[in-house]
């Protein structure tokens, strides 16, 4: 589950990797503006001007492809950034993570978000592909921080990982004010390093 489907070698033309990205990005537009239920692969074929069959041959379903383009964005767009500073890494991530939020892929994210409860293939699919490889990036951070001593070795690792993504996320879709350089300087400084300290 969750991934594209290969095409047999030696059958048909080569796979054009650039063509899948378009295709990603017509499925991620798509999504933002009719939400989960209402995508079709029709829908994504028109926006793409693509054929179907194209799309199929890629993905098997709608599910296949909305998570496969989750997968593509986060490896994309999110960094693991290492410079030897759990404030300077965590500012990065949070300044990555709420740039990609609030970009197209924010309200994406929304719509997604708000099948959830209702498609639980899905949730699974999402939990999976897109919030916890963010997980494990900061979980990962603040581990590093921890063996260079700068961090205290019994931190709320656990905590500190799930409030970094609900503040933005909250922000984002709950009260609609901006994810900026402010915001993510005030959960870095007022929320995230004084529990790790």
């Amino acid at each position: 589950m969750g991934s594209a489907r290969q095409v047999a070698a030696g059958r048909g033309r080569p796979r054009d990797a650039s063509r899948d990205a378009a295709l990603r990005q017509a499925a991620m537009e798509v999504l933002a503006q009719v939400g989960y239920r209402a995508l079709t692969m029709d829908a994504v074929a028109a926006h793409a001007r693509a054929g179907k069959a194209t799309i199929y041959r890629r993905w098997e379903s709608k599910l296949d492809l909305v998570i496969d383009t989750c997968n593509q964005l986060v490896q994309r767009n999110i960094p693991e950034p290492d410079q030897g500073s759990v404030e300077a890494d965590l500012g990065e991530f949070l300044t990555a993570f709420a740039t990609f939020l609030t970009g197209p892929v924010g309200k994406a994210a929304q719509a997604l978000v708000g099948e959830l409860p209702h498609e639980p293939e899905l949730a699974h699919a999402f939990r999976e592909s897109f919030l916890l490889p963010q997980r494990d990036v900061l979980r990962r951070i603040i581990e590093r921080g921890v063996r260079r001593g700068e961090i205290r070795a019994d931190a709320p690792v656990d905590t500190v990982v799930e409030l970094a993504g609900a503040g933005l996320m909250y922000r984002l879709m709950l009260i609609e004010e901006p994810l900026d350089a402010r915001f993510v300087d005030r959960i870095l400084h007022e929320a995230l390093l004084p529990l790790l300290r």
